[in-house]
C-alpha cells in the first residue's frame, strides 16, 4: 500500500469510529434535558431516575467522542498538510469556532451539570443541561458547514501568489446551501440514534422484567421521537439528494450506478456485478421505472445525466484523469442507508402500534428484536458518511483539490502504518473500556427510588465516576 492509501485508511477509521459516538452524545443529551425538564415539571421521581441512569450514558459517549475526536483533527496536520497547507485559510475558521464557541460550552455546561447535583438550584441545573446539548447542536454546526465547503467551495478565492484557497466571507461560508441541507440531515439522525438507543436499552430492561416504571416511561417517551425524527430525516435528505444531483452529478450518478445518461430514468433498487462502465457488461438491475427523474427533478420524464457523460464534462473541464469514484461502494453505502433507515421507521411505528394497543410490555418477539436494532443508527450513520467522502472521490475538496495532491509529503508509509496501528489498538482499547462502562451500568439499571425535597431537589451526592 502507498503513503496515500494507508494515509486515507487511517483517516477513515478514525472518522467512521468518531462517528459512532457523536450522533449518540447529541441524540441523547436533547433526551437527558428532555427527561429532567420533566422531572422538574412533574416532580414525578420517575423521571429524575430517567435522567440519572441515561446520563451516564451519555456521558461515556462524550468522552469518547471527545478523545477520538481530538486525534482526528491532529491527521490534518500529520497526514495531510498539503491540504491544510491549500484550504487552511478556509478550513480553519469553522474548526475554531467549534473549539471556541461550542467544545468549550459544551465542556463548562457538562462539568456544571455534573458537579451540580444537589448544589445549584434545580432552574439553574436544568439550563445547563439544555446549554450543553445546544451547544453539542452547534458544535455539530460548525464541523458540518466546514465538511460542506470541502463538497460544494462558496465565499473563497484562490491567490495565485500563494497557490492557497482563501477566505473571502464567512457568512457565505456558514450559509452555504449544502450545510443547510446537511445539518437538520445530522441532526434529526442523532435524534433518531439516540431514540433507537434509549429503545433497545429499555426493551432489554422490560425483557428481564426490572425497573419497569423507569424503561416502560423511557420507551413511551423515545418512540414518537424516534418515528418522527427519521422520517423527518429521511425527507430532508430527498432534498438534499436534489441539491447534490446538481452540485456533485457524479456522486448520485454512481449512487444510482447509472453510466449512461437517460430519459425517464428508473430508480435501481437492487443490482448485480462488479459496476463496470463497459458497455458490452450489463447487469442485473432492478429499477422503478421513471422514480429516478422523478426524485431529480420532480418530472417523470427529465433527463438524467450517467457516468460517462459527466466524466467526458470534467474531463473537458478539469483536464485529464479518472473522475469517477468506486461505483460499487457509492452504490451500496447509499442502499445502506436508506435500508437502515426504512428498518428503524418499520420498527417505531410497529411499537407505536403496540404501545396504543397497550402491549408494548408484553410483546417480547418485538423487545427481541428492539435490542439489536441498536446496529441499525450506526448502520445508517457510517454509511452515511461512506458514501458523502467517497461518492465526492477523487476530490478532497469539490472541483479545487484531488485526494492525492493532498497528502503530507514528508511523511512515510512506515510512518503512517505505525501511527495506523497505534490508533487501531487505541481505539480498540476505548471500545472495551467504554463498552464494559456501558454494559456495566445497563446491568446496573436506574438509581433507586426516593422521595425528592420540598425544593423538589434531591440530597442525593453526585455520581462523579465519569467526571474524572
Amino acid at each position: 500500500m502507498t503513503e496515500l492509501d494507508l494515509a486515507r485508511l487511517q483517516f477513515g477509521i478514525t472518522t467512521v469510529y468518531h462517528f459512532l459516538f457523536v450522533p449518540m452524545t447529541i441524540g441523547l443529551s436533547l433526551f437527558v434535558a428532555l427527561c429532567q425538564t420533566l422531572w422538574l415539571r412533574t416532580g414525578r421521581d420517575v423521571y429524575r431516575r430517567m435522567t440519572r441512569f441515561w446520563g451516564k450514558l451519555m456521558l461515556i459517549t462524550f468522552a469518547v467522542g471527545v478523545v477520538t475526536g481530538i486525534v482526528q483533527e491532529f491527521q490534518f496536520g500529520m497526514n495531510w498538510s498539503e491540504y491544510s497547507r491549500y484550504v487552511g485559510d478556509v478550513f480553519g475558521a469553522p474548526l475554531a469556532m467549534e473549539g471556541l464557541a461550542a467544545f468549550f460550552v459544551e465542556s463548562t455546561f457538562l462539568g456544571l451539570w455534573l458537579f451540580g447535583w444537589g448544589r445549584l438550584k434545580p432552574k439553574v441545573h436544568l439550563a445547563t443541561a439544555w446549554a450543553f446539548s445546544l451547544a453539542t447542536v452547534l458544535s455539530a454546526f460548525f464541523i458540518l458547514a466546514a465538511n460542506s465547503w470541502m463538497q460544494h467551495p462558496v465565499g473563497y478565492q484562490i491567490n495565485e501568489a500563494t497557490g492557497r484557497a482563501e477566505m473571502t466571507s464567512i457568512g457565505e461560508l456558514l450559509s452555504n446551501s449544502t450545510v443547510l441541507y446537511a445539518f437538520p440531515h445530522t441532526v434529526l439522525g442523532a435524534l433518531a440514534t439516540g431514540g433507537m438507543v434509549v429503545l433497545a436499552v429499555a426493551a432489554f430492561g422490560l425483557l428481564r422484567r426490572r425497573d419497569l416504571d423507569v424503561w416502560s416511561r423511557s420507551m413511551r417517551l423515545a418512540l414518537p421521537i424516534t418515528l418522527t425524527a427519521v422520517v423527518a430525516t429521511m425527507g430532508v435528505g430527498h432534498f438534499m439528494g436534489t441539491l447534490l444531483t446538481e452540485q456533485q452529478p457524479m456522486k448520485m450518478a454512481a449512487a444510482e450506478a447509472l453510466f449512461e445518461t437517460e430519459k425517464g430514468a428508473g430508480l435501481s433498487v437492487f443490482a448485480t456485478g462488479d459496476f463496470t462502465r463497459d458497455p458490452g457488461h450489463t447487469n442485473r438491475n432492478i429499477k422503478i421505472p421513471k422514480l429516478l427523474s422523478l426524485i431529480s427533478d420532480m418530472d417523470p420524464n427529465s433527463t438524467v445525466k450517467g457516468i460517462n457523460q459527466i466524466e467526458q464534462e470534467y474531463i473537458e473541464k478539469y483536464g485529464p484523469g479518472e473522475y469517477v469514484p468506486i461505483v460499487a461502494v457509492t452504490y451500496w453505502s447509499f442502499r445502506a442507508m436508506i435500508g437502515a433507515g426504512i428498518a428503524i421507521m418499520v420498527l417505531t411505528a410497529i411499537g407505536l402500534v403496540l404501545q396504543r394497543r397497550r402491549r408494548l410490555q408484553v410483546s417480547r418477539r418485538w423487545l427481541k428484536v428492539m435490542v439489536p436494532a441498536v446496529l441499525l443508527p450506526p448502520i445508517a450513520n457510517t454509511s452515511g458518511w461512506i458514501f458523502t467522502e467517497m461518492g465526492r472521490q477523487p476530490w478532497v475538496v469539490q472541483g479545487l483539490l484531488k485526494t492525492d495532491d493532498a497528502v503530507s509529503p514528508a511523511v512515510s508509509g512506515t510512518e503512517v502504518a505505525i501511527t495506523l496501528i497505534g490508533f487501531t489498538v487505541l481505539y480498540g482499547v476505548l471500545a472495551v473500556v467504554a463498552g464494559r462502562l456501558a454494559f456495566k451500568a445497563i446491568r446496573t439499571g436506574p438509581p433507586p427510588e426516593h422521595e425528592p425535597s420540598a425544593e423538589g431537589e434531591t440530597t442525593e451526592k453526585p455520581d462523579l465516576a465519569l467526571a474524572y
